[in-house]
């Protein structure tokens, strides 16, 4: 949410009436069948949604500089993906997740998070589907506290808590008397980690514009200030899809600055770092972009 006017909710679509019969309906069905519907589903919602639909156009037509044609086949393969990635949240609310797997090829920097005695921060992005990993990966050594924006249903909050919290994962929501500042402060104190969306300024005036795939894009400055500020590791965390029931993590360290430079550098050098890790999966992953919102300045 950069400006008034131009962002994205953010939040699942429906009510929880409707929320809830696709949780009922995918306890007794594959979700390929949803994934089936999905197909004569997007287009009517690419018709009704021309906000969002412009905004990943545009990203495919100026940012990858794809043809008018291929521009809008791909802006359709990226909300038949993101509608895929939705339906697989479901379907694990549903009690499906072992038709789910999830490869790890960066595990041993994640396992290293773990066994640090500080805290740490997780930096993602609104790329794939991490939400749908924190579900299907299991540990107990350190407890996760995720940030989360409101505006989702009760159906969706309280699936997401029972899924996540059998996963030491808890739940930090936004709130307007900034409760969520001293909780994600205790977090790093005890030595926990705190994961969050770092391509979002939310509307914040604290940000980096930083170069992102071809052009000047303000990042959130605040992540990577509460890493430097209470001393601790960040890590780039991407979940991306890449079959029909299989996902990919992509783990990636965001090197420390060194003292010499000021608090303010380092805090815009590591944004900035940031970036370009998320410039690399996106390049690598070009239709799990979910920004739909005009994102560049």
């Amino acid at each position: 949410m950069v400006k008034k006017g131009k962002e994205w909710k953010g939040v699942t679509g429906g009510h929880a009436l409707g929320q809830k019969a696709l949780k009922i309906t995918f306890s007794m069905v594959s979700v390929r069948v949803g994934y089936a519907i999905l197909v004569f589903v997007v287009p009517f919602y690419l018709l009704f949604a021309r906000k969002g639909y412009l905004a990943i156009y545009r990203y495919f037509r100026i940012r990858h500089g794809c043809s008018p044609v291929k521009s809008l086949l791909k802006t359709y393969r990226n909300h038949y993906l993101f509608g895929q990635m939705l339906l697989d949240r479901f379907a694990v609310y549903a009690g499906r997740k072992n038709i789910f797997k999830v490869e790890n090829p960066d595990n041993a920097l994640f396992l290293q998070l773990l066994d640090d005695p500080r805290g740490a921060i997780l930096a993602g992005a609104h790329v794939g589907n991490p939400e749908l990993c924190g579900y299907l990966l299991r540990q107990q050594k350190k407890r996760i506290n995720g940030l989360i924006y409101g505006g989702e249903t009760g159906e969706v909050q309280k699936n997401r808590s029972q899924a996540l919290g059998i996963n030491n994962i808890r739940l930090i929501p936004v709130a307007d008397d900034l409760s969520h500042v001293f909780l994600i402060n205790e977090a790093l104190s005890d030595g926990e980690i705190v994961s969050m969306p770092c391509d979002r300024t939310f509307g914040s005036a604290k940000s980096v514009a930083c170069d992102f795939l071809n052009g000047r894009a303000d990042f959130p400055a605040g992540p990577f200030a509460l890493a430097v500020q209470f001393n601790v590791p960040v890590l780039a965390f991407f979940a991306l899809k890449i079959s029909a029931t299989r996902y990919r993590i992509h783990v990636i360290s965001i090197p420390p600055q060194t003292d010499k430079l000021s608090k303010r550098e380092q805090i815009h050098e590591m944004a900035r770092s940031f970036a370009r890790e998320l410039e690399r999966i996106v390049n690598r992953y070009p239709e799990q972009w979910f920004n739909f919102y005009d994102f560049w300045q």
